[in-house]
């Protein structure tokens, strides 16, 4: 992206949601919980140059009796000016540069409304955005060959 640009434009939590539908019986439950987190991007344009990327994040806390604790659900939101590249690098910084630079917001956002849930902080280790951009792009491309190249 030598000749490219991107630039963040505008930072915004578009929603966000927290349940805790056994409260206040699972406060004297033993809290060792099993955490189940799933990531989804989505991009839109909404302009020349300009897109909307959004970062949702679903983290659930299930208990040893499997019994959920709370859900958290945030979808971190930013309009993006991408100038300069082709459509394929245009691609890989909407679904790695972009949520990569939301997802600070998002684990800011998950571990405060944790805390003011009545529950211990959370904090969400990093993640490979490079990763799961690949392994969706082997998937796309899998769907689309008709030899079935990518198996799962």
């Amino acid at each position: 992206m030598s000749n490219g640009h991107v630039s963040l434009e505008r930072l915004y939590l578009k929603d966000a949601s927290f349940e805790s539908p056994r409260s206040p019986g699972v406060f004297t439950e033993t809290w060792k919980p099993e955490m189940q987190l799933d990531i989804n991007s989505r991009a839109n344009g909404v302009g020349e140059n300009l897109f909307e990327v959004v970062l949702t994040v679903t983290l659930r806390a299930k208990l040893e009796n499997g019994k959920t604790a709370f859900i958290i659900e945030i979808q971190q939101a930013g309009v993006f000016r991408i100038e300069g590249v082709d459509d394929q690098t245009r691609q890989r910084v909407l679904g790695t540069v972009c949520p990569n630079t939301l997802f600070p917001y998002v684990r800011e956002t998950i571990d405060s409304l944790s805390v003011r849930g009545g529950f211990p902080a959370v904090h969400l280790a990093p993640v490979n955005f490079d990763a799961l951009f690949a392994q969706a792009l082997a998937q796309q491309e899998g769907a689309q060959d008709p030899q079935g190249g990518v198996t799962h």
